[in-house]
């Protein structure tokens, strides 16, 4: 699979732990069948459309794999080991997208007051504050710190709107991990996070996961919340044109609320991460 470059051997979610059962799931890795079933012991396992064995991570309450040889373990997210916090399995929408464009535009925040009105944002509150971004070479990771934007509902156990405090995180070419202001407890950070999955260059299924500190509101709201927001998001998604993520920087005109955005293009043409991204314009 020569067009996927090193985004072959990267860690993939393909299903959620807790809807598994031994008869099965059959579901597409970048193009390929695979087959994903709960073992009798509680685990999972991962088959190619030959039958071959692919490896597996449980981790997050998702089963992890990759069609090829992954060179480092899957990344950490401290705060899933933190005592006090509540794991909340999203579920998956299926996208007609590229997988990389669901995560740049999760890491768009001047979208807020247009898409997401009167939760994320609202006008006149549109301005995007200065912030920073980096691509840590240590960690081989994407960030952007010190963002702040007003919502007239950060989370649903927000009462009121407040001046939100973010930072993102892209630790991998599929996945970002957003921590933002915790309304019950300011000094912690509440973690949401996007874990796609890529069936085809244009087509993707999206896996949320949160870890959040959040005593009172029932379940089940919980993931109506998330789930409401990125539906919001999704016919966005599936009408941007092209439909493959631009990552030559003249391919696109961006502004400075776009600071991440270009960051991770850079990043992803420079590691090799090519599956679901366009090279030149055509």
């Amino acid at each position: 699979m020569k067009e996927a470059g090193a985004m072959l051997d990267e860690w993939y979610p393909v299903g959620l732990l807790s809807r598994l059962t031994e008869a099965g799931s059959k579901t597409a890795l970048m193009g390929e069948p695979i087959e994903v079933v709960r073992t009798p012991d509680g685990a999972a396992r991962v088959t190619s459309g030959d039958g071959n064995s692919m490896p597996v991570r449980i981790r997050y309450g998702h089963v992890w794999s990759s069609l090829g040889t992954p060179a480092k373990e899957l990344f950490a997210i401290p705060e899933a080991d933190q005592p006090g916090r509540r794991f909340v399995d999203v579920g998956v929408v299926r996208v007609r997208c590229s997988p990389l464009r669901a995560v740049e535009n999760f890491l768009d925040v001047a979208h807020f007051p247009f898409v997401h009105t009167d939760i994320l944002g609202a006008e006149p509150h549109t301005e995007v504050e200065n912030y920073k971004v980096e691509i840590r070479e240590e960690e081989d990771e994407v960030w952007a710190t010190q963002v702040k934007f007003y919502q007239p509902q950060a989370a649903k156990s927000a009462t009121g709107g407040i001046t939100t405090e973010y930072m993102y995180r892209v630790p991998a070419p599929t996945c970002s991990v957003l921590y933002k202001t915790c309304p019950p407890r300011p000094e912690q950070w509440d973690v949401i996070t996007l874990f796609v999955q890529p069936l085809a260059e244009d087509l993707c299924d999206v896996w949320p996961w949160m870890a959040l500190f959040d005593d009172v509101t029932p379940m089940t709201d919980l993931i109506h919340f998330q789930q409401m927001i990125f539906l919001q998001d999704r016919s966005i998604l599936e009408n941007q044109i092209p439909a493959l993520l631009p990552l030559d920087p003249g391919m696109e005109i961006p502004t400075r609320a776009d600071l991440t955005s270009i960051a991770y293009r850079r990043w992803l043409k420079r590691r090799n991460y090519l599956y679901g991204a366009q090279l030149v314009a055509q």
